[in-house]
C-alpha cells in the first residue's frame, strides 16, 4: 500500500518573504506607479481618504500622491468600489469588471433593497415610482454639468432634499436627506463615481461624476469572476487559510471553497498546526527580501489582509494599534511583521513607538526620542524620514483614530 504524499509545508518566515516582495514592501521590490500597487495588493482600501495615498506612496520607488491623483480621477485608471466586506475599495480598470460580478453586484443589490425600503416607509410621497424619476433626473443633471456635490445636485433636483428622521425618539435621533442614500446606491451600482476631492487629498469633499453602471461593463458570470479574484489575492496573500479568504471577499463558506476549488488551490500546512491553501506554482521556499522597515497608514491593505495575524501581529498589541471596531491604525513593520506604530503630529513629526524590538514578542517599547541602536530602529527612522519628506506641508489624521496614534499625535 502506498503512503499518501506528506502536504507541503510553507512556514511563517515563508510567508513573511512573500509579504515583503509581493505586497511591494522591501524596496527592492517598489513600483514605479500607483496602478502597479493596486494590483500587488488586489485593492487598496479607501474608506479613509488617505489611505488610498499613504499605501500607495509606502510602495512607490518616488511616493507622488499626484499621481495617485492622476489614477483616481483623470485617467480612471483606479476605480472606487464598494465591494469585499461592504468597504470602499480602489481597485485597478483591469480588475473591476471580476470585483464588480465577484462582489460589489450583490452588495449593490442589497444597498438598493434597504434603500427602497428606507425611503418608501420613512418619506411620505415616495414610492418605487418616483424613486426612480428622481435617480434619473439625477443622473441627467450630473451628465449635463459633467461632475457636481450633492448640494449642487439638489439644488437641480429638488426631490433629493426631502428629509427622514431616523431612530425617533432616541437619543442619537437624527434627520437625514434622502440625497445621501440615493447617490450611495447609485455610486454601488457604478453609475456614479467620486470626482476629485474640493480640497487636498486627505479631504473627504468631493464631486460626483458618471461612472459606470455594472451592467455596462464586460464582467464575467459570478463563479468565474470569483475564482479570478481567489486567484489574485492567493497570488498577493497566499499561502493563508481558507477563512481568511472569506473574511477578506465576505463570501459565503461555500462559495470560498468553490472558487478555491475552481483554480485547483493546494491545500498546506502552515506553523502552529494550520492548514491552508496555495497556488500549485507557489509551493516552493521563496528566498526573503533584504531587512526592510515600512509605516503603513491605517487600514492598509496588508495590515487588513488576512483574519487570522498572529503571523504578523502579536495578539498583545492589537489593543493598541486597533479601534472597538476593529479598524487597524498606523503601523510600523520589520521584515514581515508589525512591531509597533507611528502618528503625525500637527508640527508634521512623524512619531513612532516600537511595541516590539526587531520583529520580536519582547514588551519593551522605544519611542524615537529615547533613540536606539538597533537595525531594526535604525531602518524606521530612515523610512519616517522619508515619509515627512514627501508629506511637507500636509496633515494627517486618520478616520478611525486608535489608542497608540492619539498617545503619539497628542
Amino acid at each position: 500500500m502506498s503512503r499518501a504524499r506528506p502536504r507541503p509545508r510553507i512556514d511563517t518566515a515563508g510567508r513573511r518573504a512573500r509579504l515583503g516582495r509581493r505586497q511591494l514592501l522591501a524596496p527592492a521590490y517598489r513600483a514605479d506607479r500607483a496602478e502597479e500597487v493596486a494590483d500587488a495588493v488586489v485593492a487598496l482600501h479607501a474608506s479613509d481618504p488617505a489611505t488610498v495615498h499613504l499605501a500607495a506612496c509606502a510602495r512607490l520607488t518616488a511616493p507622488d500622491p499626484a499621481g495617485v491623483e492622476r489614477a483616481l480621477y483623470d485617467d480612471g485608471s483606479l476605480v472606487r468600489l464598494l465591494c469585499m466586506r461592504r468597504t470602499l475599495f480602489a481597485v485597478g480598470a483591469a480588475l473591476t469588471p471580476v470585483v464588480a460580478s465577484s462582489t460589489a453586484q450583490a452588495i449593490a443589490a442589497k444597498e438598493r433593497a434597504g434603500m427602497v425600503k428606507w425611503i418608501t416607509e420613512g418619506a411620505p410621497g415616495w414610492d418605487e415610482r418616483r424613486l426612480a424619476e428622481v435617480e434619473a433626473r439625477t443622473l441627467a443633471a450630473l451628465r449635463a454639468h459633467g461632475e457636481a456635490t450633492a448640494a449642487e445636485l439638489a439644488a437641480e433636483v429638488p426631490d433629493l432634499r426631502d428629509t427622514i428622521v431616523v431612530s425617533p425618539g432616541k437619543p442619537y435621533q437624527a434627520t437625514v436627506a434622502v440625497s445621501s442614500r440615493i447617490l450611495r446606491v447609485l455610486a454601488a451600482e457604478g453609475r456614479i463615481r467620486r470626482g476629485r476631492p474640493r480640497g487636498g487629498w486627505t479631504s473627504s469633499s468631493f464631486r460626483w461624476r458618471p461612472g459606470t453602471a455594472f451592467a455596462e461593463l464586460p464582467a464575467p458570470p459570478a463563479p468565474e469572476a470569483r475564482a479570478a479574484l481567489a486567484r489574485h489575492w492567493l497570488a498577493a496573500y497566499g499561502p493563508a487559510t481558507v477563512e481568511d479568504l472569506k473574511w477578506w471577499t465576505g463570501w459565503t463558506l461555500t462559495a470560498t471553497r468553490q472558487a478555491l476549488a475552481a483554480i485547483d488551490a493546494v491545500d498546506v500546512d502552515l506553523d502552529d498546526g494550520i492548514g491552508g491553501v496555495a497556488l500549485p506554482d507557489d509551493l516552493e521556499p521563496v528566498a526573503a527580501p533584504a531587512p526592510w522597515a515600512a509605516l503603513l497608514p491605517g487600514l492598509d491593505p496588508t495590515a487588513m489582509g488576512w483574519k487570522a495575524r498572529d503571523w504578523y501581529l502579536d495578539p498583545h498589541h492589537v489593543p493598541q494599534l486597533f479601534d472597538r471596531s476593529g479598524n487597524i491604525g498606523p503601523t510600523v513593520w520589520w521584515c514581515g511583521r508589525i512591531i509597533g506604530g507611528w502618528a503625525q503630529r500637527a508640527d508634521g513629526e512623524i512619531v513612532w513607538r516600537l511595541l516590539a524590538e526587531g520583529g520580536g514578542t519582547s514588551p519593551s517599547e522605544r519611542s524615537r526620542e529615547s533613540g536606539g541602536g538597533s537595525e531594526a530602529a535604525a531602518a524606521v527612522t530612515a523610512e519616517a524620514a522619508r515619509l515627512a519628506a514627501w508629506l511637507g506641508d500636509v496633515r494627517v489624521t486618520p478616520r478611525f483614530r486608535t489608542p497608540l496614534e492619539r498617545e503619539l499625535s497628542a
